[in-house]
């Protein structure tokens, strides 16, 4: 299964949106608005699908793993837990009836892996723009091909509305291994903690050294040796597959920064680019044993979008981590420290975590 960092995707705000012109611009907060609503309406109390004869085995198992960590992720440090703030996530389940709960589609210039961007209230400007039926992305995808742009769609399992809505258990999030399930869902009960509009960079950073520490302390807690080597192994996956990502979207932006040459040419040696990746990927598989997880990803073939989706989210980990030490390890005093760094100019924020 493969989870490629991505961005809060806040469809419960998009409700705020009504201000937006523009009949495409309704259209679509319609549709996001529409989504989530049918979402919270058909979800249930976890108990209730818990005690429901009819649920499988293996949800069962997996809706009391979620439930674990849950409780686990918002008690107090006094307790043992994260003190993470209750915003009454993920105390219904609701089965979406489909693979993915959201389509993200991502375009791109066709000499650029810098992403349009769309800019809604609240959210901020994000890179993408998600659908909860897969048509409606298929379309938007189409529009924007048509308009010479480079498109990627991709499917969600999970995402966090930052708290302005209860997020129930999405069955799609249940088909995660154990290890990665476990760190979804602390990676998605911390956004609401910290979110800044317009800066993925940081927001992403600041859940994922969350994930860390949690899962960490999950680990140290109620850990075996089989998942330890599950979250190791994944963990090492992830990071060979984003290297391998990055390198190929800095080649690329390396040659659209040369200056003077010819379309024909600066297409024929992306082109190059391209296939040197499918190359790359096929030895990283080679080194995996033939572990195919992330086959899905190539096999809707890579271009400037899908590049530009792989940013570096995690760039400002080591910084959130070096302040989450002088906290002493207490989230939630980091959280707060990292907060008055939130309100800084976003060329000063990485700094002043670092004590600068």
């Amino acid at each position: 299964m493969v989870r490629v960092r991505r961005a809060a995707w806040a469809a419960g705000l998009l409700l705020a949106g009504a201000a937006l012109s523009g009949c495409a611009d309704v259209r679509y907060l319609s549709q996001a608005a529409g989504g989530q609503l049918d979402l919270l309406r058909r979800a249930r109390p976890v108990e209730a699908a818990l005690a429901d004869p009819v649920t499988p085995p293996e949800v069962r198992r997996k809706l009391r793993l979620v439930s674990d960590v849950r409780a686990f992720a918002v008690a107090p440090e006094a307790a043992g837990g994260l003190g993470l703030p209750d915003h009454g996530a993920f105390l219904k389940f609701v089965d979406v009836e489909r693979p993915f709960v959201v389509w993200n589609v991502f375009s791109a210039p066709e000499f650029s892996v810098t992403l349009d961007t769309s800019c809604f209230p609240v959210a901020g400007c994000v890179g993408y723009r998600g659908y909860f039926a897969e048509a409606g992305a298929r379309a938007y995808a189409q529009e924007r091909r048509a308009a010479g742009r480079d498109v990627s769609v991709g499917g969600v399992s999970a995402y966090s509305t930052l708290g302005y809505l209860r997020d129930p258990v999405l069955s799609t999030m249940l088909a995660y291994p154990d290890a990665t399930l476990i760190r979804t869902v602390i990676h998605e009960l911390a956004h609401p903690g910290l979110y800044v509009p317009g800066d993925t960079l940081f927001n992403e950073s600041y859940a994922t050294a969350v994930e860390e520490e949690g899962m960490r302390r999950w680990l140290a807690a109620h850990g075996t040796p089989e998942l330890r080597e599950q979250d190791r192994l994944a963990q090492e996956r992830q990071a060979g597959f984003e290297a391998l990502l990055l390198g190929a979207r800095a080649r690329l932006e390396a040659l659209y920064a040369e200056s003077g040459l010819p379309e024909a040419e600066r297409r024929e040696r992306k082109t190059a680019v391209l296939a040197d990746l499918d190359a790359r990927y096929a030895a990283l598989k080679d080194s995996w044993g033939g572990y195919a997880g992330y086959d899905a990803y190539f096999a809707r073939g890579v271009n400037n979008a899908s590049l530009g989706a792989v940013a570096a989210y995690a760039a400002m980990v080591p910084d959130f981590q070096a302040l989450l030490a002088r906290m002493d390890g207490q989230l939630p005093a980091f959280t707060e420290a990292a907060r008055v760094c939130s309100r800084r100019p976003q060329a000063e924020r990485a700094a002043c975590l670092r004590g600068s």
